[in-house]
């Protein structure tokens, strides 16, 4: 097993999701900058922050036949390039229009990069360890939002246009990926058999993981892709027909569920929440880079457990831990004064149980659980109901908390997570340490289909 190989490329595979934590939070210590100099009201800052999710639902809707056509690397390098365009848009934009046409077009990219990423991660990793790799994509979003807040609280300071500066750092991040892409990366040895480039294949299997991994994976792997070749290609429609369907339909509502508890709304709006239990604009930027700190020192705790403990067990608390942390959110913002402290510890708590259970494993989960003849087209189905749902949550969050008050956002969230825990416990797999194609086997896909 060359493990340093292996690493790298996921290292660099991994940097879409740094770009997607960038683009994701570095808005957060803008957001008033951005209301004042537009004049927007928080219905208007709510569609701002919350178009980057269309467009993110958009990219995931459309990446699966575009991966299958052109591969995963082209996919890849395309969105370096976007990344770059779309963050000196938002940077240099001198309206509201162009702002959000920018922030749009951020937003396709990152929908794009959360289906490419998981993918391209789940088809190159050994199934021993494929659950901690797949979970370092997470790991590298949870580092870009750490990074966009500290980075948002170093610009602060630079007077009005300090908005700009922080919306224009992906740019050269988007660099440093694109010049990785195009010097490093293989191309996904799942894809190229399927295309009929078996030599290439082989030559990438035997670079991650020596003679083992081909005599161990290869075989299976030309059996599931003759099968599918023998099919008709896949439409959106077929991923609901039969066994399948159940299969997508599950892994699609624990897509939905990882947003609609909450984290981008809580992730985006942070200092908001802060600046409403008490603590100044300053110090709401410094507590936000404590709930990054935490998210990103959690989803440590997931790579950890995730292939020791398995994937539903970490879900379930996951659930239960985000639920009760909620619950007291709810409580403390029915009170007249907060304590800002509680609040603090509260939400710390709610990230935790968050970056540790849904917000990787749920990428896991549905790149695991989905047959390879549709795992591009039902990964994108997955992903763009994911960003609807993250829509819908980051254009409400600041209507709610300015007409009915954060009290009932909160509470909104709890019992979706109280939702989440039971809908974990009754349906979804484990799916622990398996090869994907066992995976298909055992939910009783191949055999429907070979009958």
């Amino acid at each position: 097993m060359n493990k340093k190989y292996l690493y790298w490329i996921v290292f660099v595979a991994i940097n879409g999701g740094l770009l997607f934590g960038l683009n994701m939070a570095g808005i957060s210590g803008a957001v008033d900058m951005i209301k004042s100099k537009f004049s927007l009201s928080d219905s208007g800052l709510g569609t701002v922050a919350a178009l980057l999710t269309i467009g993110c639902l958009i990219g995931a809707l459309i990446t699966g036949s575009f991966t299958e056509k052109f591969g995963r690397k082209k996919i890849m390098i395309t969105t370096a390039v976007l990344y770059i365009i779309s963050a000196l848009g938002c940077a240099l934009a001198n309206s509201a229009v162009l702002l959000i046409t920018f922030r749009l077009l951020s937003g396709l990219v990152v929908g794009i990069t959360s289906v490419v990423g998981p993918m391209y991660i789940s088809e190159i990793s050994p199934a021993y360890n494929r659950g901690r790799l797949v979970s370092m994509n997470q790991f590298a979003i949870t580092f870009g939002i750490l990074l966009a807040y500290v980075i948002d609280y170093i610009l602060f300071g630079l007077g009005e246009n300090s908005w700009r500066y922080m919306l224009a750092v992906p740019s050269a991040f988007g660099v440093i990926y694109l010049i990785f892409l195009i010097t490093s990366l293989p191309e996904s040895p799942r894809w190229l058999l399927s295309k009929n480039r078996k030599d290439e294949a082989i030559n990438v299997m035997r670079k991650i993981g020596g003679q083992d991994l081909i005599d161990s994976e290869l075989p299976e792997m030309e059996k599931i892709i003759l099968v599918e070749r023998s099919e008709s290609k896949i439409s959106l429609k077929d991923i609901f027909q039969n066994k399948t369907g159940k299969i997508v339909l599950i892994g699609t509502l624990l897509a939905a569920f990882q947003q609609i508890t909450g984290i981008n709304a809580v992730i985006i709006f942070a200092p908001n929440i802060f600046q409403a239990a008490g603590s100044a604009t300053d110090n709401s930027l410094f507590q936000s880079i404590v709930v990054g700190l935490v998210n990103f020192l959690m989803t440590i705790v997931a790579l950890w457990l995730v292939d020791k403990k398995g994937r539903k067990v970490l879900l379930i608390w996951g659930a239960l831990g985000m639920s009760i942390s909620l619950a007291y959110l709810f409580f403390e913002f029915s009170k007249p004064v907060q304590n800002g402290i509680a609040v603090l510890v509260a939400l710390l708590v709610y990230i935790g149980f968050f970056a540790a259970s849904f917000a990787p494993i749920m990428w896991v989960v549905i790149s695991e659980i989905y047959p390879n003849r549709i795992r591009g087209v039902a990964m994108s189905f997955s992903t763009a109901v994911s960003w609807l749902c993250t829509f819908i949550t980051v254009y409400l969050a600041p209507v709610i908390q300015g007409s009915l008050g954060l009290h009932y956002l909160f509470g909104m969230f709890g019992v979706l997570s109280i939702m989440a825990f039971l809908f974990v416990l009754i349906w979804i797999p484990e799916t622990k340490g398996k090869p994907l194609e066992q995976i298909e086997k055992e939910l009783g896909l191949l055999k429907k289909r070979q009958t």
